[in-house]
């Protein structure tokens, strides 16, 4: 299929798991927007009344650990009350610019000035500390995904990479996802 994905790549691509002759009926939109949520890094929500749409999707991603953001506004506008709300409760993280969604999501651009250090090389850690950053040498993982790979329990893993965050060796990015430091 290597030229319809160089199609896609040019052109853009059509998501659906309906058929073309299916009519575009209200409740296709939220189905489509499971899809969409699920294949997307973040999901930003730059309006919305208290009940929508866009607040089912905002849910639908949460419940993937997928990042929501949300654009703040002012308090008596009935199309920032779903954004304010969202913020409020925790539920998205707030969107002032684009730096925001860079920091949160770890696309921070390495800045060239600064000196490379070989932390292996001054951080002393214990058998199942090693046995961590080996899972995630090559891969970011939630912290589920780590625990189950290592077969230790979550409550076991997380002071663990807490150590190893400290060591400096890992990051821990929203959705309680962790990578290697390079």
């Amino acid at each position: 299929h290597y030229s319809v994905s160089r199609e896609i790549v040019k052109q853009g691509a059509l998501v659906t798991e309906f058929l073309s002759h299916d009519k575009p009926e209200r409740p296709y939109f939220i189905k489509r927007n499971r899809i969409i949520a699920g294949l997307a890094d973040a999901t930003i929500v730059i309006e919305s009344g208290e009940q929508g749409g866009a607040l089912i999707t905002a849910d639908i991603a949460n419940s993937y650990n997928r990042d929501v953001f949300a654009v703040p506004g002012r308090v008596t506008d009935t199309w920032s009350k779903g954004c304010n709300m969202l913020i409020k409760t925790n539920r998205a993280a707030l969107l002032e610019s684009v730096k925001d969604i860079e920091y949160l999501l770890g696309w921070e651009k390495s800045d060239s000035g600064r000196k490379a250090m070989q932390t292996s090389l001054f951080a002393e850690l214990g058998e199942e500390e090693q046995k961590l950053v080996e899972l995630l040498r090559d891969q970011s993982l939630t912290i589920d995904e780590i625990a189950r790979a290592a077969g230790m329990p979550v409550s076991k893993v997380s002071p663990l990479l807490l150590n190893i965050e400290f060591a400096g060796l890992v990051k821990c990015l929203p959705g309680k996802i962790y990578r290697l430091i390079q």
